[in-house]
């Protein structure tokens, strides 16, 4: 799908023959989500609706709909494989669900993370209405640093779980009335509020682990900073986080990953500029030495920073 394009598509069963009605909605849910099988307590006159909202990165569907029961067998996970998430959201009735040895039983204030990456099964009453959110793998993988406990339920009732359950309620209250980039950031604040839900960074020692990330983001960075290639980016891949978790830590400690990495290099340019051993070098040699783009870049942030060009400052450790 092109980028910048956001989409909402209502569908209902009431649109066909009730005899249809079971067929079309496993293909409607099948044409939007991974191969899974349909177990249907009536196959006549079955009723179901979904209002879906989508972009390249994330959906969000609210659905309602007859009992059901969904399942993902291991072959079906083989040949159609899909490691996103589901964060599973009930607003009325009950959903069982069931993965990985796990069992969940999601009721109102209630919501689990399943993976169709591997087999499950999930069972829903009759008057069961829903949220499922799809957050691509790699931005919850990234910050829990292992595969997140499946089929676990999460208390979206209070604290930071009623915050994320609020802000995907508001998501579908304006989804008439929001672009591309206004659902992916509220989808963005979603997935972070959800990490810490599930890390438990909404308890007091939450903070410590927002400051474990913080130490080891600044040690690697540190010792990468004149990798011209070094970006938050690249960063959150070596580390085997997300680039949301690392912003998340380094907003605590009140930078950004970018100034981070500029105030690293203009330490390490700094060092090398009153260092006897690099008199020999160039302003630009040392530039480029200790990762920044151009000479100019470095010039225009070391001014800002130190209040001095880089030559008065060599100049002035010269004349000492």
């Amino acid at each position: 799908m092109p980028a910048g394009s956001y989409l909402v598509e209502t569908w209902s069963t009431g649109a066909v023959e009730p005899w249809e009605r079971a067929d079309f909605w496993s293909e409607h849910i099948g044409s939007y989500q991974s191969r899974m099988g349909y177990r249907y307590s009536r196959v006549d006159n079955f009723l179901g609706e979904t209002v879906r909202q989508r972009t390249e990165t994330y959906q969000l569907v609210r659905f309602r709909s007859d009992e059901i029961a969904y399942s993902r067998t291991a072959r079906q996970v083989r040949e159609d494989p899909d490691e996103d998430y589901r964060l599973l959201l009930p607003l009325t009735g009950e959903i069982v669900l069931r993965q990985d040895g796990h069992e969940a039983r999601l009721t109102p204030g209630t919501g689990t993370l399943v993976s169709f990456g591997s087999p499950f099964e999930c069972l829903q009453d009759a008057s069961t209405q829903a949220y499922v959110f799809t957050i691509p793998a790699r931005e919850v993988d990234g910050p829990l640093n292992r595969r997140s406990p499946l089929a676990t339920g999460l208390d979206l009732s209070r604290g930071l779980g009623r915050v994320v359950g609020s802000m995907l309620e508001g998501l579908y209250a304006e989804r008439d009335d929001l672009t591309d980039s206004q659902f992916n950031a509220v989808s963005d604040r979603v997935v972070e509020l959800l990490c810490m839900l599930a890390t438990g960074d909404d308890r007091p020692d939450g903070a410590r682990h927002l400051t474990d990330v913080e130490t080891v983001v600044r040690r690697h960075v540190r010792e990468h900073a004149a990798d011209p290639g070094l970006t938050g980016t690249s960063m959150a891949r070596a580390l085997g986080w997300s680039l949301r978790q690392i912003q998340l830590a380094l907003q605590h400690a009140g930078t950004t990953p970018r100034d981070l990495i500029r105030e690293e290099r203009l330490r390490l340019f700094r060092e090398r500029l009153q260092c006897g051993d690099c008199e020999h070098l160039t302003i630009t040699d040392l530039a480029y030495a200790s990762g920044f783009s151009s000479a100019s870049a470095l010039s225009t942030a070391f001014r800002q920073r130190f209040g001095v060009s880089p030559r008065e400052m060599r100049n002035g450790v010269r004349g000492a």
